[in-house]
């Protein structure tokens, strides 16, 4: 069984905004945003797609805080579970000017401690959602786009199927890929917009004559 994915990030997507049709979100099972978008942008996908919004932090996105997405679903620090598939959000970017929504590595590495007990429970996850990308795996020079070490860690550790980020731009006219793999997880830069299929786990059977019982 397959789930279909929307993941955005960056740029609000004029094939959306500006030329919207509604056929253009049929088959979408899910939207995952990776950060930076105007809440407006967000609500507006939330109200047509009819289907779950699941968004992180970017580190332009303090507005958030007064103006928070209608009808969408924050998975900052959280493992959210949608159809049996568990993802697990931390939004946010390098600190570089100590804006709202920028980490250092250690407060990076915090974050992810406080998951660790969730993690462990729900054993594993299947999609690591964040703003910026990992130490290492497509990531930037400079410090404001340097991946988080502690990103790469879990990576290594858990080894999810997905890895979702934004934050690095392909306009920015290095030599950066839409799509990599990292050890054993498929890695997807989310820039404007980007649809693709994951597997997901079979819902269990319902019993109906043990229902009937009731």
């Amino acid at each position: 069984m397959k789930l279909r994915i929307l993941a955005i990030a960056d740029v609000e997507s004029k094939y959306y905004w500006d030329f919207f049709e509604k056929s253009k979100l049929e088959g979408i099972d899910l939207i995952i945003s990776c950060g930076d978008l105007a809440p407006q942008y967000l609500s507006f996908l939330a109200t047509y797609a009819k289907v779950p919004v699941l968004y992180v932090h970017g580190n332009h996105d303090g507005c958030y805080e007064e103006t928070p997405p209608d009808g969408c679903e924050c998975i900052d620090d959280r493992l959210y579970v949608y159809r049996g598939v568990r993802i697990l959000g931390l939004g946010g970017s390098m600190c570089y000017n100590f804006s709202p929504c920028q980490y250092t590595e250690s407060q990076m590495k915090r974050r992810v401690r406080k998951l660790l007990f969730t993690i462990h429970r729900k054993k594993g996850f299947d999609i690591l959602v964040t703003h910026s990308p990992a130490l290492g795996i497509n990531d930037g020079e400079d410090l404001p786009h340097r991946g988080f070490a502690a990103l790469t860690e879990l990576l290594i550790r858990y080894k999810p199927k997905l890895f979702l980020h934004g934050h690095v731009h392909l306009n920015y006219g290095r030599n950066l890929k839409r799509e990599d793999t990292y050890m054993e997880t498929r890695v997807i830069n989310a820039y404007e917009r980007y649809v693709f299929d994951i597997e997901i786990p079979d819902e269990p059977k319902r019993d109906r004559r043990k229902e009937s019982i009731k």
